[in-house]
C-alpha cells in the first residue's frame, strides 16, 4: 500500500474511469415491471478504497448491490470483478471469488451460536465432502485453523465474550459486526455494505466506522451504502451518487456534497435534508 491518492487523476463525473478498478460494470439494467430500478450505464470502483455509494430512498442502490453480488439478475448488463465476467454467476460463487457482502438486515442464524456462525463464514471446508467427512484426519487440522481464525476475528470485532451465545440474543449492533466478521472469515478482496449503520448506537457506530476503515488498511477494498453523510464523509475516499436507479454524480465527499444536482435530487424527496459541511459538525 502507498500513500499516492488513486483518485487524483479521475474526472469527478458519472461513470468515471478509475486508474486500477476492482469492479468495472455496464450497461446494467434492471426494471420490475414497469418501474425502472436501475439503469447505469459505466460503473468502476477503485481497488484497496472505500466507495459510497449514496441516494435518496429509492434511488437503486440496494438493487445495484444485489446485481453486483449475484442476488439479483438484471435484464441486460455486464459486470467484471478482477477483470472475470460475474454475469449469471452465483451469490456462493461471487463470494468465493473474493466478494463478499452484508445486508441492511442482518443474516445472522439465530439459532445457532456466534462461533458457529463464524464457521460458515470459513472456505475450503473438507467436511463438507460427504467422502472427506468419514476420515477425520482430512479435516480436523482445517477445522482448528476456521476456530482459531474465527476466535481472532471474534477479539477484533469485541464479540469474543458472547462466542457461546445464540445469534439471536445479541443485540442489532453487535448482529452487524457479526456480519461483518463473518464475511472476513473467507479473506476476500472485496467488501459490500448494505447500510452497515442502520439500527446501530453511537457507540457501537464509531467501532464500525474503525472496523471499515481497518480493512482498507488491510488492503481490502470497501463499497458500502450509506445515509449518513456526515459518515458518509468521515471515512470515504470517494463517493457515487444514484438518484432514480442512475448515477449522477461521482466525486470527494466534499465535492460531491456541493454539487447541485446531488442536492437537488436530495432535498426533491427530504426538504429539511442539508448536505453542506456545516450540517454536519
Amino acid at each position: 500500500m502507498t500513500d499516492t491518492n488513486p483518485f487524483a487523476n479521475t474526472l469527478h463525473e458519472p461513470g468515471a474511469a478509475k486508474e486500477d478498478p476492482i469492479i468495472i460494470a455496464d450497461h446494467v439494467l434492471r426494471r420490475f415491471g414497469g418501474l425502472t430500478a436501475v439503469d447505469v450505464d459505466h460503473f468502476e470502483v477503485q481497488r484497496h478504497a472505500i466507495t459510497a455509494l449514496i441516494g435518496p430512498n429509492g434511488a437503486g442502490k440496494s438493487t445495484f448491490f444485489n446485481l453486483l453480488t449475484g442476488f439479483d439478475k438484471p435484464q441486460r448488463g455486464e459486470w467484471l470483478f478482477n477483470g472475470t465476467s460475474m454475469k449469471g454467476i452465483s451469490p456462493a460463487k461471487v463470494a468465493r471469488a473474493g466478494k463478499v457482502r452484508t445486508f441492511q438486515l442482518t443474516k445472522a442464524l439465530n439459532r445457532m451460536t456466534v462461533i458457529e456462525n463464524m464457521r460458515l463464514g470459513a472456505a475450503g471446508q473438507r467436511g463438507e465432502n460427504l467422502f472427506a467427512a468419514f476420515l477425520p484426519s482430512l479435516w480436523r487440522q482445517r477445522e482448528a485453523e476456521i476456530t482459531e481464525k474465527a476466535h481472532e476475528l471474534l477479539h477484533r470485532f469485541t464479540l469474543y465474550e458472547k462466542k457461546d451465545d445464540f445469534a439471536g440474543s445479541l443485540s442489532g449492533g453487535q448482529r452487524k459486526l457479526l456480519e461483518m466478521a463473518r464475511a472476513l472469515m473467507s479473506e476476500p478482496e472485496m467488501v459490500m455494505l448494505d447500510e452497515p449503520m442502520a439500527g446501530v448506537n453511537p457507540a457501537l457506530t464509531e467501532s464500525l466506522l474503525d472496523h471499515i476503515v481497518k480493512l482498507k488498511n488491510e488492503g481490502v477494498s470497501v463499497l458500502f451504502v450509506e445515509h449518513d453523510m456526515h459518515m458518509v464523509r468521515r471515512i470515504s475516499d470517494w463517493v457515487v451518487v444514484m438518484a432514480e436507479g442512475r448515477i449522477i454524480a461521482e466525486g470527494p465527499p466534499d465535492t460531491v456534497m456541493k454539487n447541485a444536482e446531488v442536492q437537488e435530487a436530495y432535498l426533491g424527496v427530504h426538504h429539511d435534508t442539508d448536505l453542506s459541511e456545516e450540517s454536519s459538525s
